[in-house]
């Protein structure tokens, strides 16, 4: 009997060794739902899943987590407003915005954004679902999202990381959900947070151009442009003053005369003198005069918090790694956030050129983690063994030929439907505010179209919706741009 029982155990383990631990490449489960959104019941239906990526051949090559939110207390819902939502990295999984911000469902977390024991999720009265659909799209190796490929074969990484590639089969992608959930008659948004941003101006055009599928609004949330972002150009140096001022007077380190003022009468002052003032005397480089690079000291100075002597030390140029770690040095030796100035971190010394470590990040990571791998197995009823890729492994990313911001124009003159909303936190040091204003006037340099853009700005960092205020408020902006952007009834033209 014992030599029967080891025999059967034997081929059991054998039998879970070979067991493929992957997902199916095409598979749904649908959950009904309702959530008190603004004071009214919204009933809606979460559809989680797979879904295919072809190659030209039409053989599959990936497959993408995705969840999709429908409301069902509507009529005529196949034309409501859907809105596919993207995050960035690039190799992050839609996450932060899927349970922190538009989805139906929230973080357990403070009115400020910090972790609460236990994890979890509780409704969001605040969603954008009254108004519109919403898909969350994970990328290849992003979330529960991989390639496909036959056994012995490497994975063709240029199909998937890239500026390009990422663009043209996302887009694709793209076609294949919103045919199968027929809604070719909905108005469209596309919203991308981060390298979201680079994604969605890509993904404006390839869109319109590869897949006939025109857009009304493209959404950027605190985006990442490349074009400016590690240039290491004067332009990139002078235009991240007004955030290093923020986050300055968020800490009260400005001079009185700027701290007793509030944060949004002191924000303009910085943006003129970065625009006005501060590019043309940093493209001067070493050749700015001795009495010039004195006065400009004094003014970044003036308007960063951080010692004149610091600012000379570094040729007028304050590295935001070194900002982070410099503010709060002589104070009380901690250090500030990255992607949210408004965290301290505390560092192993107080010496150094940078922080030890992202204190926000890890706060984040600390709290969406338990919770996304909780809801979608207990909420979506989507259980599976395949680990889910906070980030995902997508490098080296190839960033050459970027040209979206280009892509976007185009798409934007060629559709005269199509408007731009910019959502960014004045305290994010990572893609700052007025990195994204800048961004946003640099698009259409005829300036023919500048009443199509919006900037929103808020008082918190990268993810500004995880600041309770700031999510009512993000919301309602979304809600309102949607609104003014959709057709009623209007011809597409000139």
């Amino acid at each position: 009997m014992k030599k029967i029982l080891l025999f059967l155990a034997l081929i059991l383990a054998i039998h879970i060794n070979a067991q493929d631990n992957r997902i199916p490449v095409d598979t749904t489960v649908v959950t009904s739902n309702e959530v008190i959104i603004r004071g009214k019941k919204v009933t809606y239906k979460a559809v989680t899943g797979m879904q295919p990526v072809w190659n030209d051949n039409g053989e599959v090559i990936a497959s993408l987590y995705y969840t999709y939110y429908r409301r069902t207390n509507v009529k005529n819902g196949n034309k409501r407003p859907i809105i596919m939502s993207f995050n960035g990295g690039p190799g992050s999984a839609s996450v932060w915005m899927h349970i922190a911000y538009t989805g139906p469902k929230v973080l357990n977390i403070d009115d400020e954004g910090y972790p609460i024991q236990p994890y979890g999720v509780k409704d969001n009265p605040n969603s954008i679902l009254d108004v519109a659909d919403i898909v969350y799209v994970n990328p290849v190796n992003t979330g529960y999202s991989r390639p496909v490929v036959k056994k012995g074969e490497k994975v063709d990484k240029s199909k998937f990381f890239g500026i390009n590639a990422d663009v043209k089969y996302l887009a694709g992608w793209l076609n294949t959900f919103i045919t199968r959930n027929n809604r070719w008659q909905s108005p469209k948004y596309i919203i991308g947070e981060s390298y979201g941003g680079t994604r969605v101006m890509g993904l404006a055009a390839e869109l319109q151009n590869s897949q006939w599928m025109y857009l009304n609004g493209v959404i950027m949330v605190s985006p990442a442009d490349y074009l400016v972002l590690r240039t290491g150009s004067a332009v990139e140096s002078a235009i991240n003053l007004p955030y290093y001022t923020a986050a300055a007077w968020y800490h009260k380190m400005l001079p009185a005369e700027l701290q007793n003022k509030d944060l949004l009468e002191v924000l303009p002052l910085a943006e003129s003198y970065a625009i006005n003032e501060l590019i043309p005397a940093m493209a001067k480089g070493g050749f700015i005069s001795k009495e010039e690079r004195n006065k400009v000291a004094e003014r970044i100075s003036y308007f960063s918090g951080i010692q004149k002597k610091v600012v000379l030390q570094h040729n007028l140029d304050i590295p935001k790694s070194y900002f982070w770690k410099e503010l709060l040095r002589d104070k009380n030796g901690m250090t500030i956030g990255r992607l949210d100035s408004r965290y301290n971190g505390l560092d192993k010394r107080i010496a150094g050129d940078s922080p030890d470590y992202n204190s926000e990040l890890t706060s984040w990571l600390h709290s969406f983690t338990p919770a996304i791998n909780y809801y979608i197995r207990e909420h979506l009823n989507f259980k599976t063994d395949v680990k889910y890729n906070v980030f995902g492994p997508v490098n080296p990313w190839d960033r050459r030929n970027n040209n979206v911001r280009e892509g976007l124009r185009q798409a934007m003159a060629q559709n005269p439907y199509l408007k731009v909303l910019i959502q960014s936190g004045y305290y994010d040091g990572a893609t700052t505010y007025f990195n994204a204003k800048y961004t946003m006037w640099q698009i259409d340099p005829s300036g023919r179209m500048k009443d199509r853009f919006e900037f929103k700005g808020y008082r918190s960092g990268h993810m500004m919706y995880l600041r309770n205020e700031d999510l009512k408020k993000s919301n309602d902006d979304l809600r309102e741009f949607i609104r003014n952007s959709s057709a009623n009834g209007k011809a597409a033209k000139y």
